[in-house]
């Protein structure tokens, strides 16, 4: 069995248009994959503002939503994704936590 940090990730990350945090969010997930999943993820970025209903798929309450639809469980972390030891966390990136 794979071991978290060397399966592919499938995300979804919910956005509303251009906002601070919907920017800041991409870039962050973005930066953080490349990191520490490089060849091994696909982010779907899905804007709410142009396409509302899709909100529904995943249940999202509040933007920017990030999801975790591959590898299972299902995975949710909502914000700008700037505490990277938390997304690490929640996507089991890294699940022990770096020394500072």
């Amino acid at each position: 069995m794979n071991s978290p940090t060397t399966q592919f990730l499938y995300l979804r990350l919910y956005v509303a248009g251009q906002s601070i945090n919907s920017s800041r969010a991409l870039v962050n997930i973005k930066w953080l994959c490349e990191l520490d999943a490089a060849g091994r993820y696909e982010i779907e970025v899905i804007d709410l503002v142009e396409q509302p209903a899709l909100a529904r798929a995943d249940d999202i309450v509040a933007i920017p939503t990030l999801v975790r639809r591959l590898p299972p469980p299902v995975r949710k972390i909502i914000g700008d994704l700037s505490d990277i030891e938390r997304v690490r966390v929640v996507l089991d990136l890294n699940p022990e936590p770096c020394s500072t």
